[in-house]
């Protein structure tokens, strides 16, 4: 059986969508079942998460395989206590989603990765890193202010990044959980072209009909207005290294990781956005 972390989240969907489509019923943990009411058919709902211990073993039990994701400043010490109850209850096989550059960390996000990946490594559980770079869907994050006003702001200046989409990381973790061959491998997962902001912004003008302009902002700017929507301060300050890293062109970088890992090429960011154009318009 298949363990689904995160199935109400963005990549968690993805993998528990595409594992009952592919007839499987995977279990997936998760804190509000009430959330999970898609799957309810489907799969079988376990309440709990990884901030609560006492619940991993509940969940892990009859477990052979285990798709693994966490959110939050904390999270990466959770997937390690995890991995330790993993090991315990017999899980043979853990897939990971990790960051870009966690093998060799030039980022806050991938520092805290690292630090989980190595756990796994040392485990003596057989595993899969999936690190992707920025995700399609976190262009989201804009449309507010798309709609508002035909902008977006961030502190990326021309930095590029091949961003990802979220079904692309869902096949890969699915064929890495359902078939072999996959065990030992990192896979960089990234879409097939590294755009820049105004080329993202170009991208969504053309899809929804209307102008859009990315406008760049000084980084403490964007602090204030990260702080200010609630953000952790220790969040926030990684994602401001994330964005001087692609502002300094550390993340202009396109890779084969789909094709290898999904078996298939990687959708490109047009094809997403027509799939969600009601959110920028």
């Amino acid at each position: 059986m298949i363990l689904v972390f995160g199935a109400t989240g963005t990549t968690g969907g993805e993998v528990a969508r595409r594992l009952i489509a592919a007839g499987r019923q995977p279990r997936l943990l998760v804190r509000s079942p009430e959330k999970a009411r898609e799957f309810q058919d489907d799969a079988e709902i376990v309440e709990g998460d990884l901030e609560r211990p006492d619940t991993l073993d509940v969940a892990m039990k009859g477990i052979q395989r285990m798709f693994l994701v966490s959110t939050g400043i904390h999270g990466t010490d959770h997937e390690m206590r995890a991995v330790d109850v993993a090991k315990r209850c017999g899980v043979k096989h853990v897939v990971k989603l990790s960051v870009i550059g966690a093998d060799a960390p030039f980022l806050t996000f991938a520092k805290w990765h690292a630090r989980s990946e190595r756990h796994l490594m040392d485990s003596g559980l057989a595993w899969t890193m999936l690190r992707p770079v920025n995700f399609m869907t976190n262009s989201l994050t804009w449309a507010d202010s798309i709609r508002a006003s035909g902008t977006f702001h961030q502190p990326t200046g021309d930095g590029r990044w091949a961003a990802v989409d979220p079904a692309d990381i869902g096949d890969a973790a699915v064929r890495a959980l359902t078939g072999t061959g996959h065990e030992g491998q990192a896979y960089t997962l990234t879409g097939p072209a590294s755009l820049s902001a105004t080329e993202y912004a170009t991208a969504i003008s053309a899809a929804i009909g209307k102008p859009v302009k990315f406008v760049d902002v000084p980084a403490e700017a964007a602090r204030d207005r990260l702080l200010q929507s609630g953000m952790p301060e220790e969040y926030v300050d990684a994602l401001l290294d994330l964005f001087a890293v692609m502002r300094a062109g550390k993340t202009d970088v396109v890779t084969d990781g789909v094709e290898r890992a999904a078996g298939r090429k990687p959708g490109t960011f047009e094809a997403w956005i027509r799939r969600n154009l009601a959110a920028f318009r």
